[in-house]
């Protein structure tokens, strides 16, 4: 049975306002001998699915600058302090970026982003029989544009490479699961 590493030691390496590093040592259960590794300290984050009456995916574009590409993706973010849930969390970023409120939230998913370097969790809420009913409030680093998606195009999209955002394209997974009654909230 594979056992986990025991770590000896951590220190804070470099704070970046959005995410920390920080170096561990630990060491190896099969070899007896120890390595450092640098870990990435995000807050949790969220993404939502937000489906219309009419069976639409409310979805952004979004200027990514770690790919230099827009990119069509879902309402989503950091969680933030005042949060009380990953819930609140993604009904806060749903209105933020597309003014669009709903009923039933719910999650129907929750995936590390990248466990072999970060430490965070990204939350997938549902949240059905979606409207627009408030202005948009962006964050100051953000241009945004929404976009209603039927349901049935967002498989063609991902395989088209139209969507490429990695933990959108887990969260249409987690939605396809819902869908199916394979995955509940």
């Amino acid at each position: 049975m594979l056992k986990p590493w025991k770590k000896i030691s951590s220190q804070p390496v470099g704070d970046f306002r959005i995410f920390t590093i920080r170096s561990d040592r630990a060491i190896s259960p099969r070899t007896q001998r120890e390595h450092d590794f640098y870990v990435i300290d995000c807050v949790n984050w969220v993404n939502v699915l937000a489906l219309t009456p009419d069976r639409q995916l409310v979805m952004i574009e979004q200027y990514r600058h770690g790919s230099n590409t827009v990119e069509l993706e879902i309402p989503g973010g950091m969680m933030d302090a005042a949060d009380a849930s990953p819930v609140a969390a993604a009904l806060r970023e749903l209105r933020e970026e597309t003014g669009y409120e709903g009923a039933d939230p719910q999650i129907i998913g929750q995936i590390f982003p990248n466990p072999a370097i970060m430490s965070n969790v990204c939350f997938t809420v549902l949240v059905e029989n979606c409207h627009c009913r408030h202005p948009i409030q962006f964050d100051h680093g953000e241009d945004l544009i929404t976009r209603l998606v039927p349901v049935t195009d967002f498989p063609q999209l991902v395989a088209a490479g139209k969507i490429q955002h990695s933990l959108v394209v887990v969260a249409l997974y987690y939605f396809e699961l819902w869908q199916r009654g394979a995955k509940k909230g």
